[in-house]
């Protein structure tokens, strides 16, 4: 029996190579690139929500150049242990973690909210299940997974807690206190460090931390590379207009990428 339920009532969906149903005959087709959307409208902020596809290609791109391996190999080696057999990838984006999640559970899912980004994500990798979805929301039977991932996305605790075996894992990424210092300071006049303290009391008392890790590494961003990150992040969205556009016509920026990594275990 699939864990993945039906939005509409909570039933478990039977796949089909072209469609996915519920015993109460609600049915989501699948899409040409292999992910099946389970976003009801209801769930919907916007009329498309999410990253859009210039923010995806960007984040792809800066991705698939390597910048951010040393995280990847980071989270696989903090995952590995864990013995999970399924895991779920919540704010996948455009899958370049999700990917890497394959190499320590048998059953991987990724969902997010954003189509372009599930689309582009199935069609690189087919060993996946991807669902665009809410994480407010999850489409998940009660304790049917291992493990959840969570990286630079707003943790829906309570949802993860449900969905989540007893003992079951959730891996939280989130910058660290001086995650791209430097490129913030070129930003912005008064820059706020990133607070990943302020996330434990919310996983308290329905999840226990187990470990929590920095992870740091430089950064040396040329033209290209820089504009891309840029755009894949809300820092820039958030600068005046003309601190923006100096940056993006830099040659070059040095800074360093500092993640926390923490572990929790459900209770």
């Amino acid at each position: 029996m699939s864990c993945v339920v039906c939005p509409k009532c909570g039933l478990a969906l039977e796949r089909a190579p072209r469609t996915w149903k519920c015993p109460r005959g609600h049915s989501f087709d699948v899409a040409r690139e292999g992910y099946v959307n389970l976003l009801l409208v209801q769930h919907k902020s916007s009329r498309d929500p999410g990253d859009n596809p210039e923010m995806v290609r960007s984040r792809r791109a800066f991705l698939d150049d390597g910048h951010y391996r040393p995280l990847r190999d980071a989270a696989v080696a903090r995952l590995a242990p864990l013995g999970a057999r399924s895991l779920l990838d919540a704010g996948c984006g455009e899958g370049y973690y999700t990917d890497a999640f394959t190499s320590v559970a048998a059953e991987v899912y990724g969902l997010d909210i954003s189509r372009p980004a599930i689309q582009l994500a199935a069609r690189r990798t087919r060993g996946v299940t991807w669902l665009v979805g809410s994480s407010a929301v999850l489409p998940f039977a009660d304790a049917s997974l291992d493990l959840v991932c969570n990286l630079f996305c707003q943790p829906q605790v309570a949802q993860m807690h449900r969905v989540l075996a007893p003992g079951g894992h959730v891996l939280l990424v989130t910058p660290a206190p001086s995650h791209l210092l430097s490129l913030r300071e070129a930003l912005f006049e008064q820059v706020r460090e990133h607070e990943p303290d302020k996330f434990l009391a919310g996983f308290d008392p329905l999840f226990e931390l187990r470990e929590r890790d920095t992870v740091r590494f430089p950064l040396h961003l040329e033209r290209t590379a820089l504009q891309q990150l840029l755009q894949m992040t809300p820092y820039a969205w958030k600068a005046r207009p003309d601190r923006r556009t100096a940056l993006e016509q830099a040659q070059a920026l040095d800074t360093e990428a500092v993640f926390s990594l923490l572990l929790f275990r459900r209770k």
